[in-house]
């Protein structure tokens, strides 16, 4: 049994040396696996550089002369300018808006130009310098979305609400959510802005906002009726009362006594002016909300701001055709070395 210890001991040793081994193994495949992919990326791009190293001379050149080209075709083409003008549409007009505005893009890109001098109210020469119209939501802050939000919570099954952020409103909300919206106008000719104006002011009328407009105008009428009504009430009671307190007043027999020596003194009627006067003063300021309604939403649009007499050059990186062409230049390039290199490569593969 003593001769069998020193040999366990010797099989415990031997199983310590092959874990050890195991392990020293496995972390030096670990760092070898990190280290083929450090060696695999960095040969990638040594290998993607090497075309532009070797043909950095014609690279120059190509997109030298792609920014030449550029700065010729840009100076050859016409300005473009623009303008904006912000305006706040009623009745549900901005529906009929929306819809001119598309409907005088396409009289656009169809050169239909009669139909602009018409519209518009201006000369062939002129129509034919309009390039496009743009509408977007104008601008507004948080407390704005926070009332859009607010509506439309309030116009839909309260289930449903429950479903819908305010982020996701504010997200997949449309165009027609808006109350002001921003009309853009794009011209080669800087000085026509103020002609389109008058045309696109047409645009908000139609039978669906007048009968709104009727409709609204109506239902103010009948309330102007009702308040009038009932401040006439009002003050014929207070005449009434007034006239009872002065007959009071000029009453000369106060208190009168009787035979058997009993006094009655004679009790004031009960009038209720002030709250007569209170309830007038609220009916007539009803009234004043009610035409100052009328007359601040007496027309079918508030232009906010108006397009200015002289545009705006209008220009963006990609008009920018000395930047653009190179840039252009340069991809067309590296599709080229690519599919040049991938030809090589399976050209000389062998399974």
């Amino acid at each position: 049994m003593s001769n069998n210890l020193p040999q366990n001991k010797n099989n415990d040793e031997v199983d310590i040396l092959v874990l050890f081994d195991y392990f020293g193994r496995s972390i030096r495949g670990f760092f070898n696996f990190l280290l083929n992919i450090i060696k695999g990326i960095f040969s990638f791009f040594i290998y993607a550089l090497k075309p532009f190293i070797r043909n950095f001379k014609l690279i120059v050149l190509v997109m030298l002369v792609a920014a030449v080209l550029g700065y010729v075709l840009q100076r050859t083409q016409r300005n473009v300018y623009t303008s904006q003008m912000l305006v706040k549409p009623y009745f549900d007009s901005k529906f009929q808006l929306v819809t001119n505005i598309k409907y005088y893009n396409t009289l656009i890109n169809e050169g239909e130009y009669d139909q602009l001098m018409q519209v518009f109210n201006i000369s062939e020469d002129d129509a034919k310098q309009i390039i496009r119209f743009d509408i977007n939501t104008g601008p507004e802050n948080e407390n704005d979305k926070i009332i859009q939000y607010d509506i439309f919570l309030r116009s839909i099954d309260s289930t449903r609400a429950q479903n819908i952020s305010f982020e996701e409103f504010v997200e997949n909300r449309s165009i027609y959510s808006g109350d002001v919206f921003e009309i853009g106008a794009f011209s080669y000719k800087k000085d026509i802005f103020r002609s389109l104006e008058a045309g696109l002011n047409n645009t908000f009328t139609n039978s669906f906002s007048m009968k709104k407009r009727e409709k609204r105008d109506l239902l103010l009428s009948i309330e102007r009726e009702r308040i009038v009504a009932s401040i006439k009430q009002v003050d014929s009671l207070q005449k009434v009362y007034i006239n009872v307190m002065d007959e009071e007043a000029t009453s000369k027999q106060g208190a009168y006594t009787t035979k058997d020596g009993m006094t009655f003194v004679q009790e004031k009627t009960k009038t209720r002016e002030y709250d007569l006067l209170k309830e007038s003063m609220t009916l007539k300021q009803d009234l004043s909300k009610l035409d100052s309604q009328k007359v601040e939403d007496d027309v079918y649009f508030d232009t906010l701001s108006s397009f200015q007499d002289t545009g705006a050059r209008y220009t963006t990186i990609w008009k920018k055709n000395v930047f653009v062409f190179p840039l252009i230049a340069f991809v067309a390039l590296c599709f080229a070395f690519l599919i040049r290199n991938t030809i090589k490569f399976i050209s000389k593969y062998e399974a």
